[in-house]
């Protein structure tokens, strides 16, 4: 005997096809999904309806939060945000970078065969696409940043990684694990940027910010080309350093120490790094043993070494 059992549709709605069964309906009918192996043949967005739409999105967010209990929690959301076009963009970065893997591969076995031409090709128009994608996701999130800054008044940047703009081959903030990294592959363009190299250090605790301002744009207006290291903490001088390369757009590369692998020696391997870059001069403020250890080092490769007076002199 078969029992029926009545359908409650409190607890499963009546609804059409779902994304499930398009899924297995593409896969029966087509083999596979659209565009998962061809040139998708859409159109990106058009720049006008992108930053319409984010502009939109944003201003909704504000509106809704702005002036509620919820305020306070505004800047977290807004940085989320542009956090989303940014992990996009780094996605698909990697899904290209296996791309490029098997342009290689396939160039290398290349053997006068159809089949593998056929192949090599697929992986170019796919290469071109992905570059594409890329682009625009790096574009949504400039564009984003750009209007998280002037709504809270802070640079937007990435909690790890780096912040390159593929299309302009521009790097606005970069991690040093990718810049040494892309020393070693001896890849010149976006994540090791042309320019002087000037290494930055201050106390957490240090807040004399008409100094230091004053003190890199006295280095800026020697070195018009200027790239900034520091170690990225979130507070204290090297945070003002950092807001004034975002005012002046000077690169900067953070050289933040690796406490997971090196523990209490984290900072001094810091210095180490930062120190391997040979760069053209150091600036020292006020702060602690590792600053100086910074100083002390540079001195010993014969980097110059600027360095201000504990009172701030």
């Amino acid at each position: 005997m078969n029992l029926v059992l009545p359908i409650d549709d409190a607890f499963e709605p009546h609804h059409g096809s779902s994304a499930t069964d398009r899924f297995i309906y593409e896969l029966q009918i087509y083999g596979h999904r659209p565009f998962q192996d061809e040139p998708d043949p859409r159109p990106l967005p058009e720049e006008p309806v992108v930053e319409s739409a984010l502009t939109a999105m944003f201003a909704a967010l504000f509106e809704m939060l702005g002036d509620t209990r919820l305020e306070p929690d505004l800047e977290d959301l807004l940085w989320s945000t542009v956090n989303l076009f940014h992990r996009a963009g780094e996605r698909i970065q990697r899904e290209l970078q296996r791309n490029e893997d098997g342009q290689r591969d396939g160039q290398r076995g290349q053997d006068g065969s159809e089949v593998k031409s056929v192949e090599l090709e697929r992986l170019v128009a796919e290469g071109v696409t992905l570059l594409e994608r890329r682009n625009a996701f790096e574009y949504m999130r400039d564009f984003s940043a750009d209007i998280f800054e002037a709504q809270t008044g802070s640079a937007w940047r990435p909690r790890t990684g780096s912040k390159v703009n593929h299309a302009n081959m521009t790097a606005a903030m970069i991690d040093s694990r990718d810049f040494l990294s892309a020393r070693r592959r001896a890849e010149t363009e976006v994540l090791i940027p042309a320019g002087t190299k000037i290494a930055f250090s201050g106390g957490m605790e240090y807040n004399d910010h008409e100094l230091i301002w004053a003190k890199l744009d006295q280095v800026h207006a020697k070195h018009w080309d200027m790239v900034l290291l520091h170690g990225g903490s979130p507070k204290g001088a090297e945070r003002i350093a950092a807001c004034w390369a975002d005012a002046r757009k000077v690169t900067q590369i953070f050289f933040k120490p690796n406490w997971t692998k090196y523990a209490k020696a984290a900072p001094f391997r810091r210095n180490d790094e930062m120190l391997s870059v040979m760069p053209a001069g150091v600036i020292i403020f006020p702060g602690s043993g590792i600053t100086g250890n910074l100083a002390d080092k540079a001195r010993r490769l014969g980097i110059p070494v600027w360095q201000a007076a504990e009172d701030g002199a």
